[in-house]
């Protein structure tokens, strides 16, 4: 009799542990961490430096699916959606913002919550924009990397004359709906004053403004463009590099897509990196550590990317200066 009732105990327990083991599973599921991806542009641009940050994320020892969930959000180029979106991840209540896609999707999510950690990509000047204390020392809830996009139109435009040396009036494409534009266009202004070159600010914040700009381009002979940094630029790769090809613009880019897709030339920092910091940012996050104590990472990489190919057809000559200066010369 004993065994039978210590047997029936036994049953009793083992049945108890096995409806026991979804809720466990659930609450397993339940208690992975979740980050939330806000992009400003389209997801497709963008994979090879979302491989870049999942990469690095798994590094640190979280992978997508396993021990961890992404929470993609894009606003498909269209600022405005980035508020919404940004407040759906905080409803969603994740863990940890990667704000993608220069410092309009930052801006939002911290206007959105200050209290969910926020890890922005590639923006220019952080503290100006008012999304860090500074540099070293972030505090608050937002830290991330700095692309020196602005900075470095600077170097651009210098490359692009000597790329183009008959140039008397460049081009300067600039997307009116990013956040600080009119630090982009007065940057670049101020560095042509330095050159004693002209410029010609021109804006385009849709595919069909990109066809006026081409067409202001031809109408006014500007003899060059310099395609300033924006995600909108990037998702727009394919039809910008095609219509300068076609019109015969010398036009110079700030990431080496360009010229692998065609493109004359590209100088800038390497974006990808900044996507690998993001995923060791969000992963030291995840384990504890405060957005507030992480520096913002400049970067120490740049390469001047030439397409050899596109410069015979612009019937350019490229300077051996600038050719010995190439980290990367596509032929």
């Amino acid at each position: 009799m004993a065994s039978y009732i210590e047997r029936r105990k036994f049953l009793a327990t083992l049945g108890g542990a096995a409806a026991s083991w979804p809720l466990a599973a659930r609450a397993q599921q339940q208690a992975m961490p979740v980050i939330g991806f806000l992009g400003s542009a389209a997801a497709e641009p963008f994979a090879g430096y979302l491989a870049v940050f999942r990469q690095s994320l798994g590094e640190s020892g979280y992978v997508e699916g396993r021990n961890v969930a992404i929470e993609y959000r894009w606003a498909e180029n269209q600022y405005d959606r980035l508020p919404a979106l940004a407040a759906d991840l905080v409803r969603r209540r994740v863990a940890v913002i990667i704000a993608s896609g220069g410092p309009a999707p930052a801006m939002a999510a911290k206007a959105a919550t200050s209290t969910i950690p926020i890890v922005f990509t590639a923006s220019n000047d952080p503290v100006r924009l008012g999304l860090v204390a500074s540099l070293n020392r972030p505090g608050g809830n937002v830290t991330g990397t700095s692309a020196l996009t602005v900075e470095l139109d600077a170097k651009r435009l210098a490359i692009l004359r000597e790329l183009v040396p008959t140039a008397g009036v460049i081009g300067a494409l600039v997307n009116p709906n990013r956040p600080g534009a009119e630090i982009q266009s007065s940057g670049v202004q101020e560095a042509a004053r330095g050159l004693g070159q002209q410029v010609s600010i021109l804006n385009a914040g849709s595919e069909r403004d990109i066809d006026v700009v081409f067409a202001t381009l031809v109408r006014e002979r500007i003899g060059a463009l310099l395609v300033s940094a924006d995600p909108f630029f990037n998702s727009a790769r394919a039809r910008l590099v095609a219509l300068a090809a076609r019109h015969g613009v010398a036009t110079i880019f700030n990431t080496r897509d360009f010229p692998a897709a065609g493109g004359l030339a590209s100088y800038g920092a390497d974006i990808a990196d900044g996507y690998r910091q993001a995923g060791i940012y969000a992963g030291r996050i995840l384990k504890g550590d405060k957005p507030g104590d992480l520096p913002v990472v400049q970067p120490t990489k740049f390469e001047l990317v030439i397409n050899l190919k596109t410069a015979k057809a612009l019937d350019l000559t490229i300077p051996p200066s600038l050719l010995a200066l190439a980290d990367e010369v596509i032929e």
